[in-house]
């Protein structure tokens, strides 16, 4: 029988998706890509789970798609939308709009989808050994898996250009600096790190942190004005959220809040 893909770890609050094809780089197939999301769609309806860590087996994150299926025959053109329409596409619209943070765990190279997969999570922690790949350029392709848009509003477009270009490996301590990423950590302190963070917040207020993803991801197409707008429709609703009135309850008695996430 074949190893599960994806492997499921549950936690008191939250859970550990560990992307499982070592021997291929952790590089997606059709049957991972329909194991994730089925996990993830798992976690978001299971109201105990409030935050969600991912990773990868083995001494990579994710080499993106294998390529192992993309030999075709001569004068075969393949169509590639179909592959990016039916799994990718949705793929990063769910890790986007999940509904509980995500925090991701780089613990080695992070390659073409898989390097956007990574940064389409909220919090990017990566193992300093870990180096992130715009690969694209390597096979005539460009980045896909909404890559062209995360790079340009991390680190600039002069940056952008030069990684989707060059497709140049950049070391995680660099990505760190550029703002790609949150924070490089110690190889051996990296699962500790990720685990202690998706621990942290599943404690927090989730719906409060579900609506900053929401607010944050809407600024980029917004004026000053409509996002204002926003915040207040968004802060209007979690106001109405029994972590809001623990939260203030808490800080006048000067306690630790203990905030449920529900609504």
């Amino acid at each position: 029988m074949d190893e599960d893909p994806v492997l499921v770890e549950r936690h008191e609050g939250w859970r550990v998706l560990t992307l499982n094809r070592p021997d291929r780089l952790n590089s997606f197939n059709e049957a991972m890509h329909e194991r994730l999301m089925a996990a993830m769609l798992e976690a978001e309806a299971d109201e105990g789970c409030r935050a969600l860590l991912l990773t990868g087996a083995g001494r990579g994150f994710c080499a993106g798609q294998d390529l192992s299926n993309r030999v075709f025959e001569p004068g075969v053109t393949p169509d590639l939308t179909k592959t990016i329409e039916r799994w990718y596409n949705p793929l990063v619209r769910k890790l986007r709009s999940f509904r509980m943070p995500i925090v991701c765990a780089v613990n080695g190279v992070a390659a073409g989808a898989g390097a956007n997969i990574a940064l389409a999570c909220d919090i990017v922690l990566a193992a300093r050994s870990a180096k992130f790949i715009q690969a694209f350029a390597k096979i005539g392709l460009l980045p896909d898996s909404g890559g062209t848009w995360f790079l340009p509003r991390l680190v600039g477009s002069a940056r952008a250009r030069g990684l989707a270009l060059l497709a140049e490996p950049l070391p995680a301590e660099k990505a760190e600096a550029w703002g790609l990423i949150w924070k490089a950590v110690d190889d051996e302190s990296l699962m500790i790190e990720a685990e202690k963070l998706a621990a942290h917040l599943a404690t927090q207020p989730t719906i409060g942190l579900g609506l900053t993803k929401q607010a944050v991801d809407a600024s980029w197409g917004n004026t000053l004005d409509r996002q204002l707008d926003l915040e207040r429709d968004l802060q209007g609703e979690a106001g109405r959220t029994p972590d809001y009135a623990e939260g203030v309850s808490a800080f006048f008695a000067k306690r630790a809040p203990s905030f449920t996430g529900r609504r």
